[in-house]
């Protein structure tokens, strides 16, 4: 068994999370509004303003800070510019449609959701927002806190590492998951910082990644444990077997080590100076509501009550 695997066994429990004041919530905020769109009936105000989304968003958020209680939140957005990824590789998202018109004006209110919430909002020109959120989990961690990130794909997972963990949100009444690094090795077989050299391997349909053909998500993982990634894998191509997947590989050992690089999360991009997270507070509560009542969320109004009456 690897010293990594070692580690990520003594992480603790895959579903810990530890529900109470302490935790750091990260926002995915476009996986996360992408996922309320569309799992969730088209709502409009009065006015006919579409607000679906904003309203799946806000009850996750209010669940969220009612069942967690956190010490704070931060949020992260995709800058609406290309990133490295699309200059690396052509292919990267190409196919990917655009937002369908009625969830691309609701994301356009994200930034004014977020400030009556609180949360601190970053962008990176030329990066993601998996980026950014790697590089929030990265500081948070080195200043002792303990960061979860809440987001609706599983992207993310490179940031569940030590004291930091992902919470994948479920589809519809799906509960969610929270996962640490045994819970990454449990599904993947892989631990998170091998995660893109396994989405590499593997291929990764939604990033319109090829991989190698007829590897396979666990023969992405046994290549992985076995060579100990991407780069090494190439400097022992006589040692794979069968030949059919040597061959496989050395075709694509150019392309390899470009996926692998798309795949990663960058967990050092430069962000704005300032705080990285803000707690949910009595003004934070009386400018949701404000805004709660402007986009008629009048169900999500006695939610709201709840947490404030927490506050005192």
């Amino acid at each position: 068994m690897s010293a990594k695997r070692r580690g990520a066994e003594r992480a603790g429990p895959s579903d810990a999370g530890d529900p109470g004041a302490g935790e750091v919530l990260l926002l995915d905020v476009f996986s996360l509004a992408y996922r309320a769109f569309f799992g969730l009936p088209p709502m409009t105000t009065t006015r006919g303003e579409p607000t679906g989304a904003l309203y799946g968003l806000s009850a996750l958020l209010l669940k969220l800070l009612r069942e967690r209680r956190p010490k704070g939140l931060s949020a992260a957005l995709d800058a609406p510019v290309a990133t490295f990824r699309h200059a690396s590789f052509a292919g990267y998202k190409a196919s990917r449609p655009r937002a369908p018109t009625p969830l691309a004006s609701q994301l356009q209110r994200l930034p004014a959701l977020l400030s009556a919430f609180g949360a601190p909002t970053f962008t990176a020109p030329g990066f993601e927002g998996d980026d950014v959120l790697a590089t929030l989990t990265r500081e948070l961690v080195a200043a002792a806190e303990r960061p979860l990130v809440v987001t609706g794909d599983l992207d993310a997972l490179q940031c569940a590492t030590g004291r930091a963990r992902v919470h994948v949100v479920g589809r519809g009444a799906t509960a969610g998951r929270t996962y640490d690094e045994t819970a990454v090795w449990a599904r993947f077989g892989v631990g998170p910082a091998e995660l893109p050299d396994w989405k590499a391997l593997a291929g990764d349909v939604t990033d319109e990644i090829p991989g190698v053909p007829g590897v396979g998500s666990q023969g992405a993982a046994r290549l992985v444990r076995r060579f100990g990634g991407v780069d090494r894998l190439l400097a022992r191509t006589d040692e794979i077997r069968p030949e059919s997947l040597r061959a496989a590989i050395v075709d694509r050992a150019d392309d390899l080590p470009v996926w692998r690089e798309i795949a990663r999360l960058r967990p050092d991009v430069a962000l704005p100076a300032g705080p990285r997270f803000a707690p949910f507070d009595a003004a934070a509560v009386a400018r949701t509501r404000a805004l709660f009542e402007e986009l008629e969320f009048r169900s999500l109004l006695p939610r709201l009550d709840l947490i404030r009456a927490s506050l005192s």
